[in-house]
């Protein structure tokens, strides 16, 4: 049982959760928004869904192939579709794409129908999380730390606007993450509550 669940059971009684609304991870590259989310999911006891994933299998090519192939503002097209597809469905927990809180259209659409989780994590442990996997189609330059930084400067201020924020510091495992996320959850009633089982 993780310290979270811990902190809402009350004596003998076990709670479950009520999820109201569809939880969007949103974040950099490398902030754990896939692996927070699915814990966040099992904790939750809701389906996760990936956005990436979900655009993989309908266009049955990976997003560094869809990228090469159609180029980027076509892959953001086809992200605006799912996420927007996925966000009429039941209350879950979603990750995206670190460009997909970029689009207003994206952020109308979560702060409509869902609740958007910032994982803000820093420039150190997002490059020591990526700089080893060549899955991230825009790391694929001359100067990969760079473009990191760059992409930093420039997205942080957009995901700023996310509903929650919840920091990264100092690098916590997995399931505390999961739980720091849960916690930041109940503070907003409109998004999920606890139910005496």
């Amino acid at each position: 049982m993780s310290e979270f669940q811990q902190s809402v059971t009350n004596g003998e009684q076990t709670s479950s959760f009520v999820l109201k609304k569809t939880v969007v991870m949103v974040g950099m590259m490398g902030a754990g928004k896939t692996a927070v989310g699915r814990m966040l999911a099992q904790l939750l006891d809701v389906p996760f869904l990936d956005s990436d994933q979900e655009i993989e299998s309908a266009a049955n090519m990976s997003v560094p192939e869809i990228f090469a192939r159609d180029g980027e503002p076509f892959f953001r097209a086809r992200e605006t579709e799912v996420i927007s597809r996925l966000l009429t469905g039941a209350p879950c927990v979603l990750s995206t794409g670190g460009g997909a809180f970029l689009s207003a259209v994206n952020q109308k659409a979560i702060a409509a129908n869902g609740v958007a989780v910032w994982l803000d994590a820093d420039l150190e442990l997002l490059w020591s999380r990526v700089r080893h996997r060549d899955t991230r189609p825009l790391l694929r330059t001359a100067d990969p730390k760079a473009t990191l930084t760059s992409l930093f400067a420039q997205r942080v201020p957009e995901y700023s606007k996310a509903d929650v924020r919840v920091s990264c510091a100092p690098p916590v495992p997995l399931d505390r993450m999961a739980d720091r996320v849960a916690q930041e959850l109940l503070l907003r009633p409109d998004v999920l509550e606890t139910a005496n089982a």
